[in-house]
C-alpha cells in the first residue's frame, strides 16, 4: 500500500492518506518499541489481529478508524496525526 517499502514508516509519502497510515505506524511501532511490546501483546490488549497489526507495521494495509481507536485505547497514545495531513512531494 506504500509508494516505497524501503522506506515504510520512515520516509514521508507523497499520498495525504498513506501518510496518514504511515504517522499511524510510525507512532505505534516507536510506542512499542518504548514499551518493549510484541505484536502478541499489542493484539491481547487491543482486540486487533495480531496480522493486522503487522501488517499495518509493514505498510501491507491500511487501517479502518476502529482498529486506530482500539490501538490508540490500548496504548493510551493518540496515534491519528495532529492537524490536517499533507501529501508530500517526493524528492527526485
Amino acid at each position: 500500500m506504500t509508494h516505497d517499502p524501503e522506506a515504510w514508516p520512515e520516509a514521508p509519502s507523497p499520498d495525504a492518506g498513506a501518510e496518514a497510515v504511515r504517522q499511524i505506524a510510525h507512532r505505534l511501532a516507536r510506542e512499542m518499541g518504548d514499551r518493549k511490546l510484541s505484536l502478541r501483546a499489542v493484539a491481547a490488549g487491543s482486540g486487533v489481529n495480531r496480522q493486522a497489526i503487522a501488517d499495518l507495521l509493514a505498510g501491507k494495509s491500511w487501517p479502518d478508524v476502529a482498529t486506530v481507536a482500539r490501538l490508540a485505547a490500548f496504548t493510551g497514545v493518540p496515534l491519528w496525526p495532529d492537524g490536517p495531513v499533507r501529501a508530500r512531494r517526493s524528492r527526485q
